[in-house]
């Protein structure tokens, strides 16, 4: 396994097998809260992950043992002028878009404290795991702004209008079995598996062809929203792109061979 550090608080683990890599969250002093530094790091790290064509899944991880991530760093806004807080607001937003465009499925392992913030970048990936330790949330109208990294758009995806309204605007904590049932996470694992979980995951995942695995995820995306007509011309163009590929012509043919295919990636 390799790594490559963004700065101070972010790491990116190449795993040798398996095509998966880990965006780690590492800013423990400070349960991982995103300051203007981290989130800027958080973007130039998913630039990176998008533009390596040998990773096939992307793992959101933290070294806190208590948090996942507890969101914005309000001790560095408390100094903030309004000039400041408006000079902040593409850096940190670039943070949360980064995670959200990653054009590869996304895996977020989350144990301890996910909220604000910290909630909304795993709202951004496609499959949430939580520990029984997990605790999320939204709380931002209790500090008198919004959710401003996706979660107004990203929350009533997940659970819809009525209980994103309610969750936002209550500002409530949710704990990992209710956050389970509510499907504001998508697993529930035991205690201090949600890394181990993810990575099961993500190598499942991995294994399958990252043609059809990038098309799939952008069918997925882009057709959020649209009515079933619309969506349904999105998924043709997604198939389109990958009917004529190496990648369908290699599984095909392991297919009717009975072995594991050797995906060209192309």
């Amino acid at each position: 396994m390799s790594e490559e550090r963004f700065g101070e608080f972010v790491v990116v683990r190449r795993h040798e097998q398996g095509h998966v890599a880990e965006l780690v969250l590492d800013r423990p002093k400070a349960m991982n809260a995103v300051s203007t530094q981290m989130a800027r790091s958080i973007a130039e790290a998913c630039t990176a992950l998008g533009e390596d064509r040998d990773v096939r899944v992307v793992v959101l991880t933290s070294t806190h043992e208590r948090a996942f991530c507890v969101g914005a760093d309000l001790k560095e806004r408390n100094s903030f002028s309004d000039a400041d807080l408006l000079r902040q607001r593409p850096v940190t937003r670039g943070a949360y878009t980064g995670v959200l465009e990653l054009p590869v499925p996304t895996v977020a392992a989350v144990h301890g404290f996910a909220l604000g913030g910290g909630f909304e970048l795993a709202l951004a990936c496609d499959v949430i795991v939580a520990d029984r330790t997990a605790v999320v949330g939204l709380p931002e109208v209790s500090v008198g702004v919004i959710p401003g990294g996706g979660g107004t758009q990203l929350l009533p995806r997940r659970v819809g209008a009525a209980r994103a309204a309610e969750l936002i605007f209550s500002a409530r904590r949710v704990e990992a079995v209710e956050a389970g049932e509510l499907g504001l996470v998508d697993q529930v694992v035991q205690e201090g598996r949600d890394r181990e979980e993810a990575l099961a995951l993500a190598a499942r995942i991995a294994g399958n062809s990252p043609v059809g695995l990038r098309a799939a995820k952008r069918a997925l995306r882009l057709g959020q929203g649209l009515d079933l007509r619309a969506g349904l011309e999105v998924e043709d163009a997604a198939w389109r792109a990958t009917a004529f590929s190496g990648d369908r012509a290699e599984g095909v043919a392991a297919f009717n061979e009975r072995r594991k295919p050797q995906w060209p990636g192309e």
